[in-house]
């Protein structure tokens, strides 16, 4: 076991779903804990954010990222080839991420992690170069992505998503699917296709086989033309019914080349990213990230102390 990093910055995307009001709480409660923060600034223009965790990565040995998916995904790009740890602090909707990482939801619970966890050695997965902390799909989810409303996901969180998805289902058809490992190619048709590091996705844990440092990709193809056929494997996955993995069509590997007709654009992350055709690969070992001891685990999670009366002069 390799110990955290004492010293970190912590940088918060304050558009977050949560991450404006829980800023100064998670701050206070670092600081209660025993993590010496050079710096705490929770950034209100998303477009910033990009440029504020690059700056903190030169400045600090671990760089605490508070925010969704999203967030998490974008920024996790200046942590390759450095030394410095990765942090989640789960602010977003979804937090498949900090599922799979098994980072508990709950402020104290995460900052019970930053605070006494321990360093691991995570994949990336990529997308013609753009990497990924958890998963990418193709399908009716980047519809959802795209189209949903903000407010409707800032205020109804998941339920909000079900009932965009329940709306967007009414346009959405199916596609052509080729799908390339290398030596042999295939052919679907198809109505959503998960490109998983990690297991969770939207929240639910979908992709059961995939693993945050199996050196692997974990593709999945809901095959077919049904929109029930989806909504079905989605239900299964939610209810752990004991057919829910026979809803779907299983590639593991490290490099998948991916065309459809029509063109599909791919979410990476909850995040619309690029467009069909794409290469996904595996990026072994990529970043080091601050990950729960035995015990620490989501639903494990000891309650972080209290933050105290007057917490320690700090730069904001």
């Amino acid at each position: 076991m390799r110990a955290l990093p004492s010293k970190a910055i912590l940088i918060v995307n304050a558009a977050s779903r949560s991450g404006a009001a829980a800023f100064a709480d998670a701050r206070d409660r670092l600081i209660a804990a025993g993590v010496e923060l050079i710096e705490a600034r929770a950034v209100e223009d998303p477009a910033a954010l990009d440029a504020e965790v690059a700056a903190a990565i030169e400045r600090a040995p671990m760089v605490i990222v508070g925010g969704g998916d999203g967030t998490l995904s974008e920024t996790v790009d200046h942590f390759l080839g450095t030394d410095t740890v990765f942090a989640v602090l789960p602010l977003g909707t979804a937090n498949s991420f900090a599922r799979s990482l098994q980072v508990p939801l709950e402020i104290d619970g995460a900052v019970d992690v930053i605070a006494r966890g321990e360093r691991r050695r995570i994949d990336l997965g990529a997308v013609d170069g753009d990497y990924f902390v958890n998963t990418a799909s193709i399908g009716l989810s980047p519809m959802i992505a795209e189209s949903v409303p903000h407010k409707l996901k800032r205020y109804l969180g998941r339920f909000g998503y079900l009932l965009w998805a329940v709306r967007c289902a009414f346009e959405f058809q199916p596609f052509r699917l080729h799908l390339d490992e290398g030596e042999r190619r295939h052919k679907f048709w198809s109505t959503e296709v998960r490109i998983a590091n990690g297991g969770h996705f939207g929240g639910v844990e979908l992709v059961e086989e995939a693993e945050l440092d199996s050196g692997e990709i974990v593709i999945e193809v809901v095959a077919g033309k049904s929109l029930m056929r989806l909504a079905w494997s989605w239900l299964a996955a939610v209810l752990r019914l004991s057919r829910r993995k026979t809803e779907a069509v299983e590639f593991r590997g490290r490099e998948f080349r991916i065309s459809t007709r029509p063109r599909q654009w791919v979410s990476i992350d909850g995040e619309l990213s690029k467009k069909t055709p794409i290469v996904v690969r595996i990026a072994r070992g990529a970043v080091e990230v601050a990950s729960p001891k035995p015990g620490q685990e989501a639903g494990a999670s000891r309650a972080a102390p209290a933050p105290p009366a007057a917490a320690p002069p700090l730069r904001l």
